[in-house]
Order: structure tokens, then sequence, then C-alpha cells
């Protein structure tokens, strides 16, 4: 960092310590408009001039400045003749207000004392002064974090409307402080592997900077670590041609290196340099499960791997048990291994249980997103695709030393793009088979327990003394538990728990439950001997809860979700489950939430088939956990679009669900019970209740829209639609057709969506549903104009306004008044289109509820109108609280299609930096939703943007990858896009 601590002041070590004046609580800022507080009061300072001589004394440090020094700062070389008056008296109004304390007179002159964090300039320099140590000490995002907060002091211009030419001065020489510190902290951004986020602020600083070489470098660093390595080339190539024009220079050698680095592909440019120590993770994730109390035995292998870990260069170390077994311990080691392994990775550790023993392995995509949540990365940057997710995973994790843990894969296909990938980094994974097929993998195989081993864990569960007596029966017990892990320690608790049995007393017992399962496989004998023994002596509402709690599907349930489930209040179901977690027969992922080891859940669905009595009591437990899902998830829908009558056309819910008042607290639900709402969506279509199952579809569309959870929407919705199909609902079928119309329209699959509509329309028809009726032709007519279909749009919308009117949904109504705007904008009707949309607005403005999601669409719709009959501030005033809305409800795509139409808006209005930054915006958001056409549009607004602030070589690169695009859909966009790259008429002389 360039050692600056702004203009006309000494740096902070070079300052002695005032000591607070005693009745005062003055604050002062001239990092803006210069200002006055007492505590909350706002003081009067004057006019500008009384003002300017405030900040000259202030920026002063406390000493003394003479008359003639003031009479200079405020006049320059040809003062007033009343000067040395005009002087005095303002000193005398700020002495009144200020105090005699605080503003001295000495030694012919006047000075300001006041505590140095009193002044915002004062407190500036000395978070630049920590940032400087902080990076100079590696810890790169403390000096990121500091400099942000710096940059925060500043309100606007500094020494704001002043007059003088010491004002003048300072205020120049302030906002090139404020530039190198912008700079400085952009290149931390750089290095901790926020380049993505920069380009956009990068792009808008070369605009208002066009001369200023480092901010060009920054830039070209960030879009060669975006992978947009030409547009990098390009912005050397308007550098060099902008300074040839201007200043008739080349640019400084370290961006003509940059430049032939980029040219070479240099690997070591496309991560961050390397820093003295290792940098912070923005948020450290410590998401190991605990670590069992009684570990025990493995040293051989806790020592290799530990060993392997403790030099962590990249390598993947893959514990496997033998083919087929489970309970061999495999998470218990891995677990143990990696908390005594935590000091080697300082930056955090992630877990997944990856599932892939059981019906329905995780999908690497969805754990990606989980990971690059707990890494701190927004919704809103998390693409929808695998491979662009992947890419982003590893360059998060670039320059950072995180141990990943993979628990149960599946095969190495799956923990393929979960692997860092990068040096200091290291990945544990286990699995049932052996990871024969993943390159450099460390392979450990695990075998059951010794016998020494395995008394060793038994009697420490146990207790010595129980044992010592009976140790030939403590080695029957293990012998019968197959010297599994998992087993043991399941007969142990149970033992443990009995104190009026003697370990003979097991080891009989657990014979007779080895002779009754004598038609086994020997692979699963001893677990599922054990099992039945621990849960032969449950107590009768133990038991129950145990089988129904195994049926749900998804990697682990909630206690509210549970509690539904078993059909008991929280208070009981959480004591029920909380024994279950005391017999070791459940796990607690976490507070409030629980699961089962994969084999202890396909034991526990095998009881429920059997014992469950009767049987109708299985679809009882399942049909309340989707009722409890449908009921929650349609009050989110509720608060988030007051008054949709979609609601009422509901299937009816026996069972309640939660409740929530405000609009934050019901979306983390949403999106934290994601997994769960859509392995329920799945397992209910499957078992025979597609109708719900469509409504709670469409009651969570929220994360159809939010881009993280985009392609499982698609397939859950697909899946109901199949099983609502061979059952024969047409109305069910209807639905999950409308919603997979919906997340095709989304991901920019028009063609598919189109496919997909039709077909729930007529199925819409055949069952009269209004829900379908009305969405449909709505969701047609967006599709239509996107496709410049123009007339089917509009009979589209037309029908399903009719049909929202039929039902009496207001909402919907209000909806398609507004898509029909867009219609009627596009056939150069803007005054109806400004109407139309309008009407829509007063409709959503009418419910109480002023910041529904609705209201953003209505805001949106309204913002296009107007930018079209060149009512800009309007519009402006409207994009930008649609954003806000759209921001706040965590709908990625319509986020990063607002700040789409507000850079359209920006070149209409001639303001193509600002139109070229949220293009740029709008590219971060989109990453990965809405498709290559939504994509395509962006990039073709924003090379406009860049060819307005001369940077036309690459706005080039951007209009040619956009009729890559356009050419490759066959878009009607792509003839604009030809007679943008076309190259300008040479004119003629006359």
């Amino acid at each position: 960092m360039d050692r600056d601590n702004g203009p006309g002041v000494r740096v902070p070590e070079q300052r002695a310590p005032r000591e607070r004046a005693a009745g005062t609580d003055l604050r002062f800022t001239v990092l803006g408009p210069v200002r006055a507080w007492r505590g909350s009061e706002l003081l009067p300072s004057g006019s500008p001039q009384q003002r300017a001589l405030l900040a000259a004394l202030l920026l002063r440090d406390g000493r003394t400045a003479t008359a003639a020094e003031l009479i200079d700062a405020l006049w320059g070389e040809d003062p007033p003749s009343q000067a040395l008056a005009t002087v005095r008296t303002y000193a005398s109004r700020l002495r009144k207000i200020l105090g005699q304390e605080t503003l001295v007179s000495e030694s012919g002159g006047y000075a300001v004392r006041i505590p140095r964090e009193a002044l915002d300039l004062t407190l500036a320099q000395d978070l630049a002064a920590e940032a400087e140590k902080a990076r100079g000490g590696g810890d790169r995002c403390q000096a990121r974090t500091l400099i942000n907060k710096l940059l925060g002091l500043w309100d606007g211009e500094a020494l704001a409307s002043l007059p003088g030419p010491y004002a003048e001065n300072q205020r120049t020489s302030l906002e090139e402080w404020r530039l190198q510190l912008t700079e400085t902290r952009l290149d931390l951004d750089l290095e901790v592997g926020c380049h993505a986020e920069a380009v956009s602020e990068l792009t808008a600083l070369t605009a208002a900077h066009p001369l200023r070489e480092r901010l060009r470098e920054l830039l070209m660093v960030a879009l060669y670590r975006s992978g947009r390595q030409a547009e990098a080339l390009a912005v050397y190539a308007d550098t060099r041609r902008l300074l040839a024009e201007e200043l008739g220079v080349d640019p400084r050698p370290e961006l003509a290196q940059l430049q032939q680095r980029i040219l070479r592909a240099d690997e070591e440019l496309a991560r961050p340099a390397d820093e003295p120590a290792p940098a912070s993770a923005p948020l450290r994730p410590a998401q190991l499960p605990a670590t069992v109390p009684d570990f025990t035995g493995r040293a051989p292998f806790v020592r290799e791997l530990g060993d392997r870990l403790a030099t962590a260069e990249g390598s993947v170390m893959a514990v496997s048990a033998l083919a087929g077994i489970g309970g061999v311990g495999k998470t218990t080691l891995a677990v143990h291994v990696a908390h005594r392994a935590r000091p080697h990775f300082p930056d955090g550790q992630l877990y997944v249980d990856l599932q892939g023993a059981g019906a329905r392995a995780a999908e690497p995509e969805t754990v990606l997103g989980a990971f690059l949540r707990a890494l701190g990365t927004p919704d809103s940057a998390i693409p929808d695709s695998l491979d662009e997710r992947a890419a982003l995973y590893r360059s998060t994790l670039d320059g950072r030393r995180i141990l990943v843990l993979l628990d149960n894969a599946h095969d190495a296909a799956q923990i393929r793009p979960l692997l860092p990938g990068t040096e200091g980094c290291a990945a544990l994974v286990t699995s049932r088979v052996r990871m024969v097929d993943l390159a450099g993998a460390h392979l450990v195989d695990l075998d059951v327990m010794s016998p020494e081993e395995a008394l060793q864990l038994f009697t420490r569960i146990v207790g010595d003394e129980r044992v010592r007596s009976e140790r030939e029966a403590a080695l029957d017990v293990v012998a019968a538990c197959g010297f599994l892990p998992l087993a043991i320690r399941i007969a142990a608790s149970r033992l443990a728990s009995r104190r009026t049995w003697t370990v003979s007393v097991l080891a009989a017992k657990l014979a007779d439950e080895r002779r009754r399962l004598d038609e086994l496989q020997a692979g699963d004998l001893a677990v599922k001997a054990t099992f039945e023994l621990g849960y032969g002596q449950l107590e009768p509402a133990q038991a129950r809860a145990f089988r129904l709690l195994g049926l749900a599907d998804g990697p682990d349930i909630s206690l509210a979700a549970a509690a539904a489930l078993l059909n008991l209040d929280l208070h009981t179901a959480e004591d029920l489950l909380e024994t279950l977690v005391d017999t070791s027969l459940l796990e607690s992922a976490a507070p409030g939430r629980y699961r089962y080891h994969d084999l202890v859940r396909l034991y526990a669905r095998a009881c429920a088939e059997r014992d469950e009595q009767p049987p109708v009591e299985r679809e009882l437990a399942l049909s309340r956990l989707l009722d409890f899902y449908l009921a929650t998830a349609a009050g989110v829908y509720a608060l988030e679009r007051p008054g949709e009558r979609v609601l009422d056309h509901f299937a009816h819910t026996e069972y309640p669900g939660l409740t929530f008042q405000v609009r934050e607290t019901a979306l983390d639900w949403l999106f934290s019970e994601s997994s769960g709402l859509l392995a329920c969506v799945a397992q209910s279509a499957g078992i025979g209740m597609p109708r719900r199952a469509a409504d709670l579809l469409m009651a969570m569309v929220d994360l159809g829209e939010s881009g993280a959870n985009s392609h499982q929407f698609a397939t859950a919705a697909k899946a109901v639609s199949d099983a609502a199909g061979t059952a024969g609902d047409a109305q069910a079928e209807g639905r999950a057709r409308t919603m997979l119309t919906h997340a095709l329209s989304v991901s920019g699959r028009f063609a598919e969506a189109e496919t997909e509509a039709r077909r729930a329309l007529e199925l819409g028809r055949l069952a009269d549903d209004p829900v379908s009726l009305g969405q449909v032709p709505n969701q047609r007519g967006i599709i239509a104009l996107y496709e410049n279909r123009h007339a089917d749009a509009e009979n589209h919308l037309s029908e399903a306004l009719a049909a929202f009117r039929a039902d009496g949904n207001k909402p919907g109504e209000a909806s398609a008044l507004c898509n029909l705007s867009r219609v009627h904008l596009a056939t150069g009707r803007t005054a109806s289109a400004v109407d139309l949309a309008q009407q829509g607005v007063g409709i959503y403005e009418a419910d109480t509820s002023g910041l529904a999601l609705r209201l953003a669409n209505g805001k949106y719709a309204l913002g296009l109108a107007l930018t079209g009959t060149g009512r800009t501030a309007s519009a402006q005033e409207a994009l930008t609280e649609a954003m806000s809305i759209f921001r706040d409800s965590r709908q990625q795509l319509w986020h990063g299609m607002t700040l789409f139409r507000l850079a359209e808006l920006h070149l209409a209005i001639r303001q193509p930096a600002h139109a070229a930054s949220h293009a740029e915006q709008a590219l971060a958001i989109l990453r990965g939703i809405g498709g290559e056409w939504r994509r395509a549009n962006v990039l073709t607004t924003l090379g406009r943007g860049l060819a307005g602030v001369g940077q036309t070589d690459r706005a080039q690169v951007c209009w040619e990858e956009a009729l890559s695009i356009f050419d490759e859909l066959g878009s009607p966009e792509a003839a604009s896009v030809r007679e943008l790259l076309a190259p300008a008429p040479v004119a003629r002389a006359s």
C-alpha cells in the first residue's frame, strides 16, 4: 500500500495524542460537506466562506493559523480590503457555536483543538495505517475490510462547495488520496479472488479516469481472471490508442508486460499473487461434525492421514471401506482426523454428506451452491451450471487453506467437481467404493476393528468396571457385532442405559438376534442384528418415531418438520428425538436438525414396512410432512405476493405450518429448507400425492427464480409432471408443467418452454383449472414477446387477463396488464404502454404491503414504458425501486435484468459510463442463469456503453460474443449487432 495518509497532514504515528476536551461531544466532517455536530445535533456553521475558514483550521491538525495564512486560504492573491475584519468576524461566530475551549486565539491567529477521533479525516488516516499494517502482515481480507470502512467515511466530494484556493487544493489532494485508496482496495479484491465483482467498478472508474493506467491494469487482470481474455486484451488496445491520441506516449512498461502475459495465457496471472502469509477467507466455515469423545484405535490411519494433511499440497485423500460394508467407521475416522488437522487449515473446513449409499445421491451442483454460500458468496453471485459453480468454487478457494470433507460419496464422478484443485487445500473423501479412478488420490482401505480395538471401544462406552469382570462375554459381544464400530456403539449404548443388564445378558440377546436374522447376508448380519437389538429395546413412542422419521427423503430434517411428520408438539418431539440420539440410532446434524446414518435409515424403513400398523400410518406420516411444507411455503408465498388468488386454489391441508411475520425470516426458511422441500416434492409425487406436490412447487416458485436452485426446481417439476400424468391427474400435471414452463423460460430455453406451455394449457382446460388457465397464457405472452412474436404475445396476454379477471385474481390481472404494457411498448404504442403499466402498479399499490414482490414486477414494466416515452427521471426511480425489492427478495434473475434495463436507460440519456457499469453488474449477477439470449442482450448494451466512453476495442469484443450467441440461437437481434460491428463509412470529400 502506498504510504500516503492524506494531504496537508502528518501521518498518525507523528501526531501526539491529545486529551479529550472536557464537557464537549463535538464531531467534524471534511470528507464531504464541512459540518459540525454536538452529539446528534447538527450545528449551524455559517456561510460557505465561514465553513472554508473552519475547514482550514481543522486541516491544520491543531496548529495555529495566522490571520495572514487564513486570508490567503480564503481569497488567495486578491483579498478584499476588509479581509482581516471578515476573518475575525467568522472566528467570533464559530467560537460562539463551538465554544472558546475548542476555537482558541493565540499568537495573533486561531486554532481548533479537538480530540483526534472527533474529525473524520483523522479516523480515515488511522484506518489507512491499520490497513497498511494488516496487509504487510499478510491479512489481505482485514486490510480490505479496513479500507472499505475508510472509504465509507466519504460523503460525496470532500470540502464540498467551499470557496477559496486552499479548499480547492485540499479537495484535489483528498480526491487523489481517495482514488489511491480505491485502487489499493481493488488490488486487494483481486488478491482475494473477487475479480468478477471488481470488473463493474473498474469499468466505471476507467471511464471516469481514462488516462489512469493503474486502473486499466487492474481491469485487465480482473477481466482475465474472469475468463474474458479477449476483453482484457482489448482494454490494452484502447489504452494504447488513447494515450497516443491524448498524450503522444505509449503505455507504461508494466501495462505492456501485462498484455504479453495475457497473450501467453500466463497461469500465474490467473491466481492471486503470493503474500508473506496466507490470507484469510472472507468467511471461515467450520462445518465439521463433532468428533466422538470416545474415539478408539485406528492409530496407523490417524497418523498416516494426519501426516499427509499436515503437508497438504492439493492432494486428495480418499478414506474408503471395503466395497459393500457400511458402519466400519469411515466417517468417524475422517471427522476425527479432520479435527486434528484443523490448525493446518486456518481458513476453514467444509463438510457435506453426499448420500452416496442412498437412492438419491446429492447432486454436485447443489453441494457447490451450499459450499459457496458457506464461503461467503451471495446467492446472487452463484451461477446455475455445474461447470460454472465448480470454477467459481475453485477460484474462491484459491489462495486459502481449507479442508473439505466429502462424506459418503457415491463415486469419483460425484466428487470431482467438489475437489479444491489448488495448493494449500485438501479433501478427505469417504465412500463404500474404492476410488481407484480418482487420479492422484491416496487410497486407504478401512477394515473392521481388531478384537482389541473393538473391545476398547466397547469398554469406553460401557465402563471398565462392568467389562473387566466379564471380559469373555464382552469379546462375544464385539464378535457378534462383527467388530464393526457402528454396531458396537449401538450395542454398547443399549447396555450403558440398562444398568440391570450384565454383559452376558447382552451377549445372549445378540446371539438370539443373529439366529432370528440368519437368512440375511453375512455382510449385513452383524449390523442388522445390532439394529434389531437397539430397536427392540425402544419404548413404543421411541420405536414409532424411529420408524416414521426414516420414511422422509432428504439429507436431514428440521425439528418442526419432524414434529409434523410424527404428529407431535415441538417439545415432545424434541425430547423423543434426543433420546434416539442418545441411543446412537439418530444423529443430530446441528441444533434442531436430525439425520440417519444411511444404513440406519434403510433399517428404519424396513421396520416401518414390517411393524407400522395399520400400514396407512406410513402414508399419513408423509402426508402430514407434505402438509407442513405446503402450508409453510404457502405462507411465504403470501408474504411475497399478498392477495394472490392461486393460494385459494391449493389443495386443502390438514396439518398446519409455520407462520412468519417478517419477509426476511420467511425467505431464510424457504432457502435453508430447499433440499428438504424439493425432496418432499419428488417423493410425494411418486407415492400418489401429485396434486399437493404440484401446489408445493407453485408455492416455492421463488426457488426456481433464485438461480441457486433453478436446476433442482426444474428436475422436481418434471418428476411431478410424469407422476401426475401416470396417475391421470390433469390438474396436477397441468400445474407441474406450468412450473416447468416457468423454469425453462427463466433459463432462456424459450422453445422448450413454449412446448411445455401448450401442453399445460390443454391440461388446464381439461381440468378447468383457473390457476393454469391464467398463468400459462401469461407465460406464453412473455415467451412470444422475447421471440418478437408480438401479435401472439398480445393474444396470449389478453387471454390471461380475461382468465385472471374471471377468477377475481387482482395481482394476476396486474401482472397481465404489466406484461401487455411491454408488448405495446415493443410495437410503438408508448402512451398506452405507460397507461397499462400504471394500471398494474395501481392494483399492486392498493395492497397494504408496499414491498410485495409483485410490485417490483409492476415498477419494472412501468420503468420500461417511461423510458420509451423519454421520461427518464421517473423511469430511473421506478427501476431503482424495482431493483431494491428484487434484491431483497433474492430474485437473482430479475435483479440482474433490472440492472440491464438501467444500463439501457443510461444509454438513452447519454451516460455511457453508468450504462457500462450497470451492464457489468448485470453480467455478474446473471452468470449461469437467464440463458444465453439474455446474456447476449446485456453484452450488446455493455458494448454500447464502452464505445460511448472510447473503449471501442473492448466494445467490439462484447459485440462479437453477442453476435455469436444470437447467430447460434437464430435470433433476429443478430442483425442490429452486425450493424454495430460494421466499419463506419468513410466520408467522401466534396
